[in-house]
This record gives C-alpha cells, structure tokens and sequence, in this order.
C-alpha cells in the first residue's frame, strides 16, 4: 500500500490467491482468486485481467474479466471486451459496446435508500372532476331529418 499517490501495478502473469487492499489507484492485468478493497482508490483491470471475487472501490474501470460483485463510490465502468458475471452497485455506469454484463446493478447517483416509501409530492390542490353533462331524451319528432347522401362513383353515370 502506498499513501504517496504513487500507481502501483500488478502486470500480466501474476497469480494471486487472497486479499488486495490499496489506497490510491492500482492497475490490475493478472490474475486474481479473491477479493480486492480500497477505501478511495480507483482501480483498473486491464485487458489481461481476471479477478474471481469481489471488488469494491471508490472507481472501478474493467477492460478484463471479473466473476464476483463489484460496489463502488462514484463510477464503474465496462470497456469494450469487458466481462462482468456478478452484480453491480455504483453511483454511476458508464458501459461500452461490447462489454458483457450478467447480473443485477443497482444505479443511484442520488444515494437515495432503495426500498425506501416514496412520499407524492402534491404542488396544487387537486379539484374533484367536474359532474358528467346530463343528456335528456330526445322525442322522435324532435330528430332532425337527415337527407340521404347520393353520389356516384367515379366514371359510373347516374
């Protein structure tokens, strides 16, 4: 763990088996067979990346493959070639043409509680709809005599 703001990187053909945990941003293109943590951080799996477990972040950037659940604070992103089987919670999504997704996300930028019971929001009183116009019954002889339509169809003489 660094705390300089320096990037550390775990570069292809590295297999690791447990936990990760880093502060600042951590470039990930090996493989992975747990879980990875940051309080803050920003992560990126690059497109050798494999990471079997879950990953939670400040931002998570996935151009490789991951099979677990992903939280972050503020964006995930899928790149192109991307895979995600797991599920998603985030503030943000940003997902490209190309990524595969399978699983359930959760999308909030609001933090609003999910579940929560929403309250309407009334701006105006409501009016109580207006009564239906009544119809009174119309005598026969009152009817107005509508004169039948003649016409002819065209090049037809009558």
């Amino acid at each position: 763990m660094t705390e300089s703001g320096e990037k550390n990187s775990i570069l292809n053909g590295v297999e690791i088996k447990g936990t990760i945990r880093f502060a600042m941003e951590l470039m990930f293109d090996g493989k992975l067979d747990g879980d990875i943590t940051s309080s803050g951080g920003t992560l990126l799996v690059g497109g050798n990346g494999k990471i079997h477990g879950n990953v939670q972040a400040n931002s998570v950037i996935v151009k490789g493959k991951v099979n677990g659940n992903i939280t972050t604070e503020s964006r995930c992103e899928l790149h192109g070639g991307a895979e995600l089987i797991g599920d998603l919670k985030t503030a943000r999504l940003v997902l490209e043409a190309g990524a595969m997704f399978v699983g359930r996300s959760e999308v909030n930028p609001s933090n609003i509680s999910i579940g929560a019971p929403v309250t309407p929001r009334v701006t105006a009183p409501v009016a109580a709809p207006a009564a239906a116009p009544k119809v009174a019954p119309v005598a026969e002889a009152q009817k107005a005599a509508i004169p039948p339509r003649q016409e002819t169809l065209p090049g037809v003489k009558g």
